[in-house]
């Protein structure tokens, strides 16, 4: 996907057509993308089920819907609202003609018999012919609705991962990850493609031979959604019959209503998989998930081809699922309230972040900041033959000071941010080893303690993005 937006973006055309293009993109290239669109002088027309995205770039919104189109100059969360406004504004309209209407038609009934007043029901009656009949818009309100199944109980650590590495051949994807999964917990992998996400996501499930150890809980009941999931389904099965092959016990009464839930109503439950399209398959493989109580969830960009208001529905149910949840996806805004721990695969390394997507974000906006600062030419020299510049104070000095003293607190920060990261990581790893676990929990003011480091994490991170936004 890079590789062809950058053919595309090389050409310097005058308009682009972009049909989803942050699909199978990760998060920096999304964030590259959307800082080129800024600056690009041309026109850009394009789909996306990307909100944050589509906020970022668009200044204008255009709905295709129940065969009309509707243009409106602004971003898609504005449109919404202007959206529902319109609508209201529809329905009341429709309200009053309707009172008007039905007034009217009282009076020609009173007035139809009467020979004297034979003309004025007769110029009523014409003047209810010549009316326009104001049409309220009909949404496409169609959208799927579930919950996973309460998930059985499971052991307090869920996952762990120790020294855990993957090879291809010579290459290294990445070595000596570790971190333990809490019952409950739900955490996001991220990175840029090709870092090891994926790849980890395989070891979970164990679809693939690897390094170390990687081992699930005691009584955890796993349920996995690969990144090509849609595309593994059986074509030459219906919808129906794909879930009903794998439903077991009370749920195979239920396959119908299952289904329903996910749209797929009436004859497209007969529909064979072949001829269903991207968005529908995606559904069809969630659907999948359903049929167990899984107490464990490993998904892998679960929300590839599913529309804006799908994946809402996808998130709230996360959400309120009581297990625990691993999951990759380089969506913002699904990620954003879903996940309040990251752990980021980079340069074949695992690091942790005890962070929300928003901070998350604005780390790597600075770490890029900095590190074209620090790939300017060290070898220019500078000129000698100038003459020396007389310094003068100014308010530039003045600013150039506070700028240093909000540079100090942020490092002071990040210096604790690492402190208590590190704590918190040898809490869990007390956590994960047998020989140290009860003891652990047996110490009441230990588990007190972990979580004010929790809060104080939290508290020194938002201390940390509000110095950033001073810088």
């Amino acid at each position: 996907m890079r590789i062809e937006l950058a053919k595309i973006l090389l050409q310097k055309p005058d308009i682009l057509l972009l049909d989803e293009p942050t699909n199978h993109l990760d998060i920096e290239s999304i964030q590259w993308l959307e800082e080129f669109m800024d600056s690009y002088s041309g026109s850009v027309m394009l789909i996306s089920h990307d909100k944050q995205f589509l906020d970022t770039v668009t200044n204008r919104t255009i709905e295709i819907s129940n065969n009309k189109i509707y243009d409106y100059k602004t971003n898609y969360s504005r449109y919404l609202e202007l959206r529902k406004e319109r609508r209201e504004q529809q329905e009341n309209a429709a309200k009053n003609q309707q009172k008007i209407i039905n007034q009217t038609e009282v009076l020609i009934d009173k007035y139809r018999a009467k020979a004297s007043k034979a003309a004025f029901a007769q110029s009523l009656i014409k003047k209810l012919d010549r009316m326009e009949i104001v049409e309220v818009d009909e949404g496409d309100n169609a959208t799927m609705f579930f919950k996973f199944p309460p998930p059985a109980h499971s052991g307090k650590i869920v996952l762990t991962v120790e020294h855990a590495g993957k090879k291809y051949g010579e290459k290294q994807i990445f070595k000596d990850a570790n971190f333990i999964l809490t019952k409950g917990e739900k955490i996001a992998l991220v990175g840029r493609n090709g870092e090891g996400k994926s790849t980890m996501i395989k070891m979970i499930a164990k679809q693939i031979d690897f390094d170390g150890v990687v081992s699930l809980g005691h009584s955890v009941n796993m349920g996995y959604f690969a990144q090509d999931q849609a595309e593994k389904l059986d074509k030459t099965k219906t919808v129906f019959e794909t879930i009903d092959e794998l439903a077991v016990g009370d749920i195979r009464k239920q396959v119908r209503t299952l289904l329903g839930s996910f749209l797929f109503g009436g004859d497209d439950i007969d529909k064979k998989v072949s001829v269903l399209s991207g968005g529908e398959r995606g559904r069809l493989a969630l659907c999948k998930l359903l049929l167990e109580p899984y107490n464990f969830l490993v998904l892998d960009e679960p929300t590839n081809h599913l529309d804006i208001r799908s994946k809402e529905i996808l998130k709230k149910a996360i959400q309120d699922y009581e297990g625990t949840v691993v999951l990759v996806s380089h969506d913002r805004d699904f990620l954003d309230g879903l996940v309040n721990k990251m752990y980021e695969f980079k340069g074949g390394e695992v690091k942790e972040h005890l962070c929300d997507i928003n901070a998350f974000m604005q780390k790597l906006k600075m770490n890029r900041l900095n590190e074209m600062n620090s790939s300017k030419n060290p070898f220019v020299k500078p000129k000698t033959d100038e003459k020396p510049v007389v310094k003068v104070e100014s308010k530039n000095d003045e600013r150039e000071k506070e700028l240093k003293q909000i540079k100090n607190q942020i490092t002071k920060s990040e210096k604790e941010i690492e402190r208590l990261e590190a704590e918190i990581k040898s809490f869990d790893a007390k956590l994960a080893d047998p020989n140290q676990y009860q003891t652990v929990m047996n110490d009441k003011g230990a588990f007190a303690a972990y979580e004010a480091m929790k809060k104080q994490l939290e508290a020194e991170m938002k201390t940390w993005e509000s110095l950033q936004g001073q810088l």
